[in-house]
């Protein structure tokens, strides 16, 4: 991969700048964080809107409606959204960023063809199902049960934490096939609609007031054997071909927003005022920054390795764990920074005065979210320690 920018791709770039700076005006804002009819038709319609105008599924097959570009213009599409301040991908979250990557990597012909096109639509919300209580950081040892029955799974158990649960259409789920052999030999992943009878989903509510995770209660669902992804029983092995996806590439735009908040965090500091001095007169401070702030160019050093042996290998494999792991201790870096400089104003998500220090507290939040999100740092610990640096398995 040539991270050089081509005459080509800066050629995509100019187009592509040129048609967001028209487009992203002409949308609108985005509704109230809890008000999710809006916000899912907020977020499906710039889904449809960027279909139309042939920017959905970037580096999607063409086949399925996607766009076929190559890693670097990947780059400077996520680049360039970020920079025009693009809707983000909001609820279809699970389906752009894992589920219809794991598709394409891992799904049989029909379910290519039957979802990819709607996915990049905005057709279809997705959510995942893999969380489950009592299973802590131990994904392997989930307990929600499917038992064939002719041409269908029965599933019955219950997943936690099911981001977009509420207005998804369909889920990823992982349910246990064989509880007779090693864990991670009886798993098996099905694509599971969510209008099915016997789901029931009751929204949860985060402490820092975010209402996108869900409780998913399963009684007696039944799921044709069609909807399984990959052979039965081998859900463990598709199942980290999902978790590269998340953890490698699905966060990417994160770490340019994360760009935004360190530049909106020294604006604060050389606003903010103590014993006669600005904030940012503190030499520790400006260090603390500084190294974030060079951590991140670092990061974004590995997203580029990441996307690029996507490309050629189809998966993002185990950098997608060193990546969540180094992003969410970066982001809690940068969360610690923020509640110092704040100080006493740290104890409240409004704004100080006319300055935005209310987003800072929010993040600091979402950053202690991240450290459980997409599996623990404890788990990206231990599979960089056994996979990277080849140390022995843990027992």
């Amino acid at each position: 991969m040539d991270l050089r920018y081509t005459e080509e791709e800066e050629a995509f770039r100019a187009e592509l700048r040129e048609w967001l700076e028209d487009a992203v005006p002409k949308y609108g804002p985005a509704p109230d964080p809890d008000e999710w009819d809006a916000r899912r038709a907020y977020d499906t319609g710039w889904q449809r809107t960027l279909y139309d105008a042939g920017y959905a599924g970037i580096n999607w097959p063409k086949e399925y409606g996607g766009r076929g570009a190559t890693p670097t213009e990947h780059l400077v599409y996520i680049e360039e959204t970020e920079r025009a301040r693009a809707p983000y991908v909001g609820c279809n979250f699970v389906a752009q960023l894992h589920a219809g990557p794991t598709l394409i990597a891992e799904g049989s012909p029909e379910q290519k063809a039957f979802h990819l096109p709607t996915m990049l639509r905005g057709d279809e919300v997705w959510c995942q199902g893999f969380s489950e209580p009592n299973a802590g950081s131990d994904l392997a040892s989930l307990r929600t049960r499917a038992v064939r029955d002719g041409d269908e799974y029965v599933l019955n158990g219950q997943k936690i934490w099911t981001s977009f649960g509420h207005v998804a259409e369909y889920g990823e789920m992982l349910v246990r096939t064989d509880p007779d052999v090693k864990k991670q030999a009886g798993i098996t992943w099905l694509i599971v609609p969510m209008d099915r009878p016997g789901i029931d989903v009751r929204p949860l509510r985060a402490m820092e007031g975010a209402t996108e995770f869900c409780e998913v209660f399963l009684d007696d669902v039944r799921v044709p054997v069609a909807n399984r992804v990959g052979e039965e029983n081998d859900g463990w092995r598709v199942a980290n071909v999902t978790l590269s996806f998340e953890r490698g590439t699905a966060f990417v735009a994160d770490v340019m927003q994360t760009e935004e908040l360190i530049r909106d965090l020294v604006e604060l500091a050389q606003h903010l005022t103590s014993k006669g001095a600005t904030r940012w007169e503190d030499a520790g401070l400006r260090r603390d920054i500084g190294r974030v702030a060079a951590e991140l160019d670092a990061l974004w050093a590995l997203t580029k390795r990441n996307i690029s042996q996507a490309q050629r290998t189809g998966v993002v494999g185990v950098g997608g764990s060193v990546f969540k792991l180094a992003f969410t201790d970066l982001r809690n870096q940068l969360g610690d920074i923020a509640m110092h400089l704040l100080e006493r104003a740290s104890l409240s998500i409004d704004d100080l005065g006319d300055l935005p220090s209310g987003r800072h507290v929010q993040a600091r939040f979402w950053a202690l979210r991240m450290s459980i999100a997409a599996g623990t740092s404890q788990v990206q610990r231990n599979i960089v320690g056994e996979r990277v640096l080849g140390l022995p398995r843990e027992r």
